[in-house]
């Protein structure tokens, strides 16, 4: 039974990823670029590390959540990082949403130092990390899995595996490119509501409880409606996520013309200062198309 863990990445989702994990009573071992962000964590119990590797020391089962393809790298393989620090029989498990060429390489070269790997990004939001009910994942070897699930069961509700490593980060993929089409059609509806003079906050009820319902109607939607851009999910790791979903499907020569789309209003947004912002400001995108302000 895993009693030690490592988390490295103490953002939005990781903070209360790593929380949860304190409160069901495992031992942790963080470590973030920015110390301060451990700050609470360490106020709960939580034992910090000045590095990666000194993370992978202590730790039985070490996760990693951060921002981007190259952060995923310097963590498991720059200087300092965790494969410095690497036991025999140790697990990492990556639940960045990243390249699955990137997971693939790094558990390949862990798996020469005989230990394991697995790649479980996560779906869910700021709300499903606070609440424990992300959707998670996992791609990895059943025994993996096995020792793992536990673990993610005080982080998800939705867990599934998925196949070998890389298969959990082409399941983001997926889950991503749902996502990019309903925020355009949550955001097109908004907008085109407020033009037509509608209760809002009626219209956004109405239409959640037909076919129209799904997430981000119930968690994105309120939001906007009082005005709140603040990041459950930034817009610039949004963009980050099209770009790997737009990229694997040109290696299989695969069109996703509404995906680009997508990503081409988000990368507008982003340029006008709003990256650090959740993605559902996209709706400010479309009131700028619009030519004035509407909600």
């Amino acid at each position: 039974m895993v009693k030690k863990i490592g988390f490295i990445g103490l953002g939005v989702m990781g903070a209360s990823m790593a929380s949860r994990l304190i409160e069901a009573g495992y031992e942790l071992y963080v470590y973030n670029r920015t110390r301060s962000k451990g700050d609470a964590l360490i106020g709960k119990g939580a034992h910090w590390c000045d590095t990666p590797r000194a993370v992978a020391e202590n730790a039985e089962v070490v996760i990693t959540i951060v921002g981007y393809p190259k952060d995923v790298e310097e963590v498991y393989l720059g200087k300092d990082g965790l494969i410095e620090g690497i036991r025999k029989g140790q697990i990492f498990c990556d639940m960045t949403t990243t390249k699955p060429s990137v997971d693939i390489m790094i558990a390949e070269k862990l798996r020469e130092r005989g230990a394991d790997m697995a790649d479980a990004p996560v779906s869910g939001g700021d709300t499903g990390a606070r609440n424990g009910t992300l959707s998670i994942m996992a791609g990895c070897r059943d025994e993996v899995f096995d020792t793992l699930l536990p673990v993610f069961q005080v982080m998800g509700k939705n867990i599934t595996h998925m196949g070998d490593v890389g298969s959990g980060q082409h399941t983001k993929m997926a889950n991503q490119i749902v996502i990019a089409g309903t925020m355009c059609g949550v955001s097109e509806a908004l907008v085109y509501g407020a033009k037509a003079g509608l209760d809002l906050e009626k219209m956004v009820q109405t239409i959640s409880k037909g076919a129209a319902g799904c997430w981000t109607l119930d968690n994105l939607a309120p939001r906007v409606l009082k005005g709140d851009y603040e990041p459950g999910f930034m817009v610039d790791h949004f963009i980050k996520d099209m770009g790997i979903a737009l990229e694997e499907a040109e290696k299989m020569e695969l069109p996703l013309p509404s995906l680009a789309l997508t990503r081409q209003l988000y990368l507008a947004i982003k340029a006008e200062g709003n990256g650090k912002k959740g993605t559902q400001v996209l709706v400010k995108a479309l009131e700028a198309l619009s030519g004035k302000e509407i909600l």
